[in-house]
């Protein structure tokens, strides 16, 4: 879905723009243009935002489970 009407960012762009490590809606701005035209979209992009962030797969760690011999 659009975001931004202004600049067209999307929430999948969003989203991606998380996953490659953006962390502020100032951040988000700078690479997608969301929010630099009227700023009426910042808030959901803020929530979508904090929410990529706070979904992004963590990788788990190997547990060191000893073999048997």
């Amino acid at each position: 879905m659009y975001v931004c009407i202004c600049i067209g960012v999307t929430d999948h762009q969003i989203r991606e723009a998380a996953l490659a490590g953006c962390e502020t809606v100032a951040e988000l701005t700078m690479r997608t243009g969301c929010g630099s035209n009227c700023g009426s979209c910042l808030g959901m992009a803020a929530d979508l935002l904090e929410q990529a962030r706070n979904t992004r797969s963590l990788p788990l760690p190997v547990l060191g489970l000893a073999q048997a011999a």
